[in-house]
């Protein structure tokens, strides 16, 4: 699977948009799309987060998080001097086995994840929906400008694990063991508790402003 190294974490069903500037990133883009009329089926690569930085070095897989998520690409838009403004979302979620350095970029052999819900994966989403609605009325309440979270929360508890930890301001480590956890009520587990030192994080602060509930990441490579 073609890999695209970030300084973020993408978890399935969460929109990444990207620019592509990087050479060996437009030959990416250019070898899924190149000659490709039927879109029904979305081509996918590998987001995978650096441990450090926003480069990968010669040592490719230590420098590389084990855990990372497809994206599969659903418009791409070129310009005039071959950089690429594409939009995706996270799909599947995967595991990193080796990496080939040879190509224009880094090609992973990866076996795909389960999804299971786990053992009392119903009550933990109760425990974690109750957290989360929390956690964002104190950010409405704390924050300058902030758009309306959604109404609703999933019942799937394996969609409603990804939803938090994706709408959590959080930083890449916090992020990472998200999408590491086994299994759903493992990682409601976690969400509950990283909102609930959130929201003690929260209670110091005099105001959060221009927070993005909902957002998806937006990345440079």
């Amino acid at each position: 699977m073609p890999l695209f190294p970030l300084g973020t974490v993408l978890f399935p069903g969460v929109p990444l948009p990207l620019h592509v500037f990087e050479p060996r990133y437009r030959r990416l883009i250019q070898d899924l799309t190149d000659g490709r009329a039927d879109w029904d089926e979305a081509p996918v690569f590998g987001v995978i987060a650096i441990r450090e930085g926003w480069e990968v070095g010669p040592d490719s897989v230590s420098a590389l998080h084990e855990v990372g998520c497809t994206a599969a690409l659903h418009r791409v838009e070129p310009l005039a001097d071959g950089r690429y403004e594409v939009l995706t979302a996270g799909r599947d979620r995967f595991r990193l086995l080796d990496v080939d350095r040879r190509g224009p970029y880094l090609v992973g052999e990866v076996e795909y994840l389960a999804e299971p819900g786990g053992p009392d994966a119903a009550r933990e989403a109760v425990a974690t929906c109750t957290a989360f609605r929390r956690y964002v009325a104190d950010l409405l309440a704390g924050a300058e400008e902030a758009p309306r979270p959604p109404a609703d929360l999933p019942d799937d508890p394996v969609v409603l694990s990804y939803l938090v930890s994706a709408s959590m301001v959080l930083d890449l480590p916090d992020r990472q063991s998200l999408l590491e956890a086994p299994d759903a009520a493992a990682r409601l587990r976690v969400a509950s508790a990283l909102l609930a030192r959130e929201r003690s994080i929260l209670a110091r602060l005099p105001s959060v402003p221009g927070i993005a509930l909902t957002r998806g990441p937006t990345s440079l490579n």
